[in-house]
Parts: C-alpha cells; sequence; structure tokens
C-alpha cells in the first residue's frame, strides 16, 4: 500500500486508530442533491436566483467556508491504512453519489418541462446541474480506479450524464501513464492558458482514448465497432440516458441536457489543468520518461474540497499509487502545494492573468528558479535536452 514512500509507521496504537472525518465523508453526498437543494431554497425564499445554486455553492460558498476551516495535512498511519482500506462503509459513500445523481436529473428534467420556468431559470438549474455532472466524473474517477468489477460498472454509469465515458479508457490508460509529458493531452504547459488547453485536452483526450481501445481490442482479435468497445458501450449508456429522458419529459429537455454534460466536463478539464500545471517528468538516459512522483502533480489539503470530491486534491499520492483508496491517500511535502482549494483555483483559471500572476511564480520557485526544467508551451531551442537531462 505504501508504492515505494518512505513511511515512519508508528506503535501498535495505530492499529485501533479511528478515522477522524470517518462520519464527515458523507458531505460528498450533498454536491448530487444540489438541484433539490436549488429548488428548496427558490421555494422558501422566493428568490429565483438560487435556481444557479450549484455555481453559487461551488465558487462562492466552498471558497468561504475554506477560508474559515483552513487545511488538515494529516496522514492516517500507514498501519491503520489496510483496515481502512477493506472498510465497506467508505465504498458506501460512493456508491450513494449515482442514485442522488440520477434521481436529480430526473427532477431537474421535470422542472424544466414544468409550467413557469423561464429560460433564465432552465439555464441556472442546468448550471446547477453541471456541477453534478462534472463532481460525478470524480466519483466516476475514484470507482475506475479499482479492482473490483461492480466499482468499474458504476463508474460508466456515473459517466453518462456528462456523455464523457471515454474519459474511463484514456484516464486509466493514457493519462496515468503519460502524465506530465508532453505526450499527454491533460496535462497543461506553463504559460497555456486554460482556454488554449480546453480543446486540446477535449480532443486529444479523445483521439488517444479511441486509439488505446481499438488497440486493446486488436490485440484480443476483435473488431473496434463491435460491442466489445468500452468506448461505444459508454457512450450508448448516454444516449439510452438521454433518449430514455426525452421521450418521458418531452424533447425540449435535450438542450438542457446537453448543455449540462458540456459544462460537466469542461468543469473535469478545468481540474485537469490545474493538476499538474507546468510541472514535468524527466527522460532517463534508456530514453523512458521518470517514474511519477509526487512532485508531478499540485496538491492542495483544504478540509472541505477534500471531503466533497474524496480527496481528489491529493493528487499526488493518487499517481504515485492508483489502486489507493481516497481514505487513505496521503499529504507528500515534497508535492507542489496549490494556494487554495480546488473551488477557488477553478475560477481563477479561467481567469488566465490572474491565474497567471498567482501559479506561474509558484511553479518557478518549484525548479528552483530554472524554469526550462518545466513543461513549457513554447519550447525554447535546446530545451529537450534540458529536460532529458
Amino acid at each position: 500500500l505504501d508504492g515505494g514512500a518512505d513511511v515512519s509507521y508508528q506503535d501498535a496504537g495505530d492499529l485501533h486508530w479511528r478515522d477522524p472525518k470517518r462520519h464527515l465523508w458523507l458531505l460528498a453526498l450533498a454536491v448530487p442533491t444540489l438541484p433539490l437543494q436549488a429548488g428548496a431554497l427558490v421555494q422558501a425564499t422566493g428568490l429565483r436566483l438560487f435556481w444557479w445554486w450549484g455555481p453559487i455553492f461551488a465558487f462562492a460558498v466552498i471558497p468561504l467556508a475554506e477560508r474559515l476551516t483552513g487545511s488538515d495535512g494529516a496522514n492516517p498511519p500507514e498501519a491503520a491504512a489496510r483496515r481502512l482500506e477493506e472498510d465497506r462503509y467508505y465504498r458506501w459513500c460512493t456508491y450513494l453519489y449515482l442514485p442522488l445523481q440520477f434521481g436529480a436529473l430526473v427532477w431537474a428534467c421535470g422542472q424544466w418541462t414544468a409550467a413557469g420556468m423561464s429560460v433564465t431559470d432552465g439555464l441556472g438549474l442546468t448550471a446547477t446541474t453541471g456541477v453534478v455532472a462534472g463532481v460525478a466524473i470524480n466519483t466516476a474517477h475514484e470507482l475506475g480506479h479499482k479492482r473490483v468489477q461492480l466499482e468499474r460498472r458504476l463508474s460508466r454509469m456515473a459517466l453518462a450524464q456528462s456523455c464523457y465515458g471515454h474519459f474511463y479508457v484514456e484516464h486509466n490508460h493514457g493519462h496515468h501513464i503519460r502524465v506530465a509529458t508532453p505526450e499527454d493531452p491533460a496535462s497543461s504547459r506553463y504559460g497555456e492558458s486554460f482556454w488554449h488547453f480546453l480543446p486540446r485536452s477535449v480532443l486529444g483526450g479523445l483521439r488517444s482514448a479511441w486509439t488505446l481501445e481499438a488497440s486493446r481490442l486488436q490485440r484480443r482479435g476483435r473488431r473496434t465497432w463491435s460491442p466489445h468497445n468500452d468506448i461505444l458501450t459508454a457512450w450508448a449508456l448516454s444516449v439510452a440516458l438521454f433518449g430514455t429522458l426525452a421521450l418521458t419529459f418531452g424533447w425540449a429537455v435535450l438542450p438542457y441536457l446537453l448543455l449540462q454534460a458540456v459544462l460537466g466536463f469542461c468543469l473535469l478539464e478545468t481540474v485537469n489543468y490545474l493538476e499538474h500545471y507546468g510541472l514535468l517528468r524527466r527522460r532517463r538516459p534508456d530514453g523512458r520518461y521518470e517514474r511519477v512522483a509526487p512532485r508531478h502533480s499540485w496538491n492542495s489539503n483544504t478540509t472541505i474540497s477534500n471531503l466533497l470530491l474524496f480527496q481528489l486534491q491529493r493528487h499526488s499520492d493518487h499517481h504515485a499509487n492508483p489502486l489507493r483508496r481516497y481514505q487513505t491517500l496521503r499529504h507528500f511535502d515534497e508535492a507542489p502545494q496549490l494556494p487554495a482549494g480546488y473551488a477557488t483555483m477553478i475560477v481563477l483559471a479561467w481567469l488566465t492573468p490572474l491565474w497567471r500572476r498567482v501559479m506561474d511564480p509558484r511553479l518557478v520557485a518549484h525548479y528552483g528558479g530554472d524554469i526550462e526544467l518545466a513543461h513549457l508551451h513554447t519550447p525554447s531551442p535546446g530545451r529537450a535536452d534540458r529536460s532529458s537531462a
């Protein structure tokens, strides 16, 4: 479980260690109910602004809460890790996201087609539902890395709302192999704006996923265009989901469904952008890239976002040990640290000048002032030699 990390074991009391945040992980289930919360707030206050509750919650309430609650860099004792991994309570915290996610989506469809729902209100509910779709990709991310077949199936189901089923293939078999290298479309470069990164990552990830899946099927002697193609079956889930909802509530829901899906995967791609900005793995003398280490991912220990995102912010340990479950992910001092949690950094990523003012000096400091060691957006002459050194 330690992935070769230098872990100091504590005394035998660690075997009986109790997770102080055990019951707080259930807070993650507040996210899939955001559309229902929006409806309740509109009813309670009469303020139709609350149809936009998802973005308000994600990008105003959470950053403010994190300023008040601060960060938690404590790691669970390694001696207690196996017991934590085997505790099924933590799995149910992720499993329960899905019924709440799809229940809220069905409810939203009913609201979109209800009399009295204006276009502005509908767009607000769409943005709120898009936040759920985006975080659902994170839940799928946690489930999709596990060896248990049920969790892998649930991962594909969670991706149906965002129409991003190919993420399951590309993330596990592409991004984790090529992270922090020029070959990875999901690793952003120093000086690259999010708005340049977005189409590069979306289209590059799609091409990569299809190539990887085609190669897998070819090795097994199967046709690419077949029911064995994990990308096609994932997309079929989205078609079945949207088709069923359109037949049930009317075709008027389709524009809202498609827009919330786009907002969902754009939220995911924003997170991709900030997780590895400017970080680069060097080539070894044999031509291969060095092993992924904590220094190749930006981390954050803000308590609220880590609870809501199943510790996605402890991204360094996740890349070093992708099978490790969220409740046992650790903080490493060598990992570069974001100045705030994901909720705040996502907004900064959309504001390019502010992002660069905040993040570029941190990246330069991470490389000891030698920016040529970073993953540059515009390579300078001779840069390849330096990065291979």
